[in-house]
């Protein structure tokens, strides 16, 4: 009995204090593939013909970089990430990783509001590039 008691209060906090326990979403995230979803996402806008496809490609974007629970994700848009983790910014530990997500996910955002088709595509195509160049 003393010896269950020691485990008890010995190594269990131990355990729980040095992480090995952790939350499922970091458990199931997948942030390199959100980000690559996110990436050919961005591409099929800048590839897109029409403003609608443009801006509903870039939604999608969103949605995975920003997740469910973003600001700025849609729930009426298509969420390609879906199952794959929280969203890239919130499952990304890596601060500088984080901003370029962050800068990429405003980049989007403002697109969203853009009229122009040209020029919907033109951040479109920047964001993928910037994506691609996370690397995990």
């Amino acid at each position: 009995m003393a010896n269950l008691r020691a485990i008890t209060t010995n190594v269990i906090p131990l355990v729980v204090c040095t992480g090995l326990i952790v939350a499922p979403v970091a458990v199931h995230a997948d942030v390199s593939s959100e980000v690559s979803v996110a990436a050919a996402h961005a591409g099929l806008s800048a590839g897109s013909t029409d403003l609608p496809t443009a801006h509903a490609h870039l939604q999608q974007v969103l949605n995975c970089l920003v997740g469910p629970n973003g600001k700025v994700f849609d729930q009426n848009a298509l969420d390609p990430c879906k199952g794959l983790g929280g969203g890239a910014i919130p499952d990304t530990s890596d601060i500088l990783k984080k901003e370029m997500l962050q800068r990429a996910a405003t980049r989007a955002y403002e697109a969203l509001k853009n009229a122009d088709l040209a020029a919907v595509k033109k951040d479109a195509g920047n964001i993928q590039t910037t994506l691609k160049a996370i690397r995990y």
